[in-house]
């Protein structure tokens, strides 16, 4: 559905993108996670046709974007971070609006415009000026109105910062609908619970580049990541600390907090509860660090996702 190859885009002397290539299948969400001037925003600029490549080639539902973006902008739908509506249009007016670019037929698109609504839950609020709406109700019109053509790609830059958790929940349902229905997402984001709730693969920039990409197991795998069993101790002594390492060979510890690391936490737990008490040790606290995106960026870049 979606290929890009080789794609590079400088402003002035800084190289937002440095020749990144990546393939979406159809019907797939795929996600690009990195910190703020990664090149997410750009990438997605650039595959909406808002900003012209530098360099390399995308093709979107068999089109190429520089020879036909025409065709490209038909099977897109755009959810861009900043609110792009009329503050003193309506919420009706604003879809007609936006709808009325796509040349849908005005009987046809007033009653996709009443769907949307009430698929994000403001159709009561339709006639009501776009000002007196929340910053979750106008992100809602904002996702809404990326829909009204009924595209075969949708591209979500970080839709749900900044809002209440009811419109985030609602908006979530509405991804998942939307995914459901067969329509390929690319979805950029800073809440790594987002893109482990809803990303088939996820691909990590960072300064330009994408350093990783896959699924979440193919991304643990790519950063040699193993889970890890914090245990506490109130007893420990040289001679304890001797025996734990004789047992447990892939561990750090720090004073008398163990990080004993393991492919399998769960599976690995009871064993460890286990030789500890044969030991002697007595434990004071256990908690289990699982592997996620923000631990795996960490491990790839050094840095933190949000930085």
């Amino acid at each position: 559905m979606i290929s890009v190859s080789n794609l590079a885009k400088n402003y002035g002397a800084v190289q937002a993108l440095k020749g990144i290539s990546f393939d979406i299948r159809k019907g797939e969400f795929y996600g690009l996670l990195g910190p703020n001037g990664a090149g997410k925003t750009t990438t997605i600029s650039i595959m909406s046709t808002i900003v012209k490549p530098g360099g390399g080639s995308v093709s979107i539902a068999g089109n190429d974007l520089l020879t036909n973006p025409i065709a490209c902008k038909k099977a897109i739908g755009v959810v861009p971070q900043e609110i792009a509506l009329y503050n003193d249009l309506s919420a009706y007016d604003n879809l007609m609006f936006w709808g009325s670019l796509y040349n849908v037929p005005k009987p046809e698109l007033r009653s996709r415009i009443d769907g949307t609504l009430k698929l994000f839950g403001l159709y009561d609020r339709r006639n009501d000026k776009i000002k007196t709406y929340s910053g979750g109700m106008k992100r809602r019109i904002n996702i809404a109105s990326a829909l009204l053509h009924h595209p075969q790609v949708l591209f979500f830059d970080e839709p749900t910062v900044g809002i209440d958790p009811q419109s985030r929940n609602l908006i979530y349902e509405v991804i998942e609908k939307l995914h459901n229905d067969g329509i390929t997402i690319v979805y950029t984001t800073h809440y790594m619970e987002e893109a482990e709730r809803f990303c088939d693969r996820i691909g990590i920039m960072d300064n330009g580049q994408i350093i990783a990409q896959g699924t979440l197991d193919e991304l643990k795998a790519t950063a040699a990541m193993k889970e890890a069993i914090i245990v506490t101790f109130s007893n420990l002594t040289d001679e304890y600390l001797e025996r734990v390492c004789a047992f447990w060979k892939d561990l750090k510890h720090t004073g008398s907090v163990f990080h004993f690391y393991s492919s399998s936490a769960k599976k690995d737990l009871s064993a460890i509860i286990v030789q500890c008490n044969d030991i002697g040790l007595d434990i004071s606290n256990i908690e289990i660090q699982k592997t996620n995106l923000e631990t795996i960026f960490l491990s790839l870049t050094g840095k933190q996702l949000r930085d």
